[in-house]
């Protein structure tokens, strides 16, 4: 089997899970999901095909495991998530886990056994699409699962934990850890760069040095109802003008600071009528940058001004932090044997970092983590044209199969 055979079986399979959605028009695949249990059952029977033993955990990530050659050994951990946002793309996410997948068919052709288990985790839930918490998949495989997120509802009326059970999951199991951290060797990710940074440079894959910092933010302005036609522009308490006028000071801070970057992508108007005066207004607020310094202090500046806001208006402020995750720094020994692997398959090297979240990130509480950034045309990412060439899927297999083979060696098993 060609690394050409291999790219093309990746792409192809990125289409029949991009065919697995909750929304007939566009992609969207979220956590415990009718499409979720399509995409996991479809992965499932590859990953026997290619000689793995797989389950599904409690929380309802996908394992796939490759044995080694003998017993005792450690793990490798390899993957990323099957999850999607609202009306996405093919690649972020499944990508990672087809490339992972695509190595251990290789491996298993050639009735080949490395001297190290290769385990392939598709996660269920990396977006938080469906309870806006994202990460519930690798949080649940290293311990740091919070308990008390199994009370947040859907916008169904459907508690996390009864998700769980649907999915045929059991959240009363949850906080246990797969691994204990001296029985792996690391955890592997590849992703779609999301950003244009290889395409400028003319490269197919890169080396991530780092995770940025990321502070996910629920604020809530609370003012008063009132017709829109009998109460005075000077006695309203209008809590979406408060929420826009928040917006908009989120944009500025954020031009402001250099590497910051904050959003507000959510916004939930009440009652939501033309000609009532909205009560209260509920807003998502997504701020990261690439130092935890900078990070924190910018969400103390919009957090000042939200109050600032309110207190004029006459609007009371609720601002709830809902997840935090500081800067994560990829292993450096993981990551230059990736550097290696670049090189030794002539390819041009280049390390940068990552302006989005990765499972990578809660992985690193557990072990050391790499990640290799495929190229993606134009940057576009969480977006149906969201898109990667064969060519670059075929570096991408090759780079990690190369990387394999690198760390037999530095395990002594050349």
């Amino acid at each position: 089997m060609t690394t050409q055979t291999s790219a093309h079986t990746v792409m192809q399979r990125c289409d029949i899970l991009g065919g697995f959605s909750e929304e007939p028009d566009c992609l969207t695949r979220p956590f415990a999901s009718r499409a979720m249990r399509q995409a996991n059952e479809a992965v499932a029977g590859w990953m026997r095909a290619a000689g793995m033993t797989v389950q599904q955990d409690k929380l309802g990530n996908l394992i796939g495991r490759y044995e080694a050659h003998s017993i005792g050994t450690k793990t490798l951990l390899l993957g990323s998530h099957l999850d999607t946002v609202r009306n996405a793309g093919k690649y972020d996410g499944p990508l990672g886990v087809m490339v992972a997948l695509a190595c251990i068919e290789r491996l298993h052709a050639c009735q080949q056994r490395l001297p190290f288990a290769i385990e392939v985790l598709g996660f269920a839930d990396e977006e938080g699409l469906r309870y806006q918490r994202a990460y519930l998949g690798s949080k649940a495989v290293t311990g740091t699962f919070d308990r008390e997120m199994l009370g947040l509802i859907d916008a169904k009326g459907i508690t996390m934990a009864e998700a769980i059970r649907a999915f045929g999951g059991d959240p009363d199991s949850l906080p246990s850890a797969r691994w204990q951290p001296d029985e792996l060797l690391g955890y592997c990710e590849v992703h779609i760069e999301q950003g244009p940074v290889l395409e400028a440079l003319d490269l197919a894959v890169g080396v991530v040095s780092a995770i940025a910092g990321q502070n996910r933010i629920s604020v809530c302005f609370t003012g008063e109802a009132g017709h829109t036609g009998t109460v005075p522009m000077a006695l309203r308490r209008d809590a979406l003008c408060a929420a826009a006028e928040f917006v908009l000071s989120v944009e500025a801070l954020a031009r402001s600071v250099p590497g910051l970057v904050a959003t507000v992508g959510q916004m939930a108007v009440q009652p939501g009528v033309s000609n009532v005066i909205a009560a209260q207004v509920t807003l998502s607020l997504d701020v990261r940058h690439r130092d935890d310094t900078q990070r924190e202090q910018a969400c103390r500046q919009l957090e000042g001004r939200a109050h600032a806001i309110g207190l004029t208006r006459s609007v009371a402020l609720n601002w709830q932090r809902l997840q935090g995750r500081r800067v994560v720094a990829c292993a450096p020994q993981l990551s230059g044997l990736l550097a290696q692997a670049i090189q030794e398959t002539a390819h041009p090297l280049h390390t940068l970092p990552s302006g989005a979240g990765h499972d990578a990130a809660i992985l690193a509480d557990l072990t050391e983590v790499a990640m290799l950034f495929v190229r993606c045309r134009g940057g576009i990412s969480h977006h149906p044209a969201e898109a990667v060439s064969t060519e670059d899927v075929e570096v991408a297999i090759t780079v990690l199969e190369r990387f394999l083979h690198l760390l037999c060696e530095r395990e002594g098993h050349p």
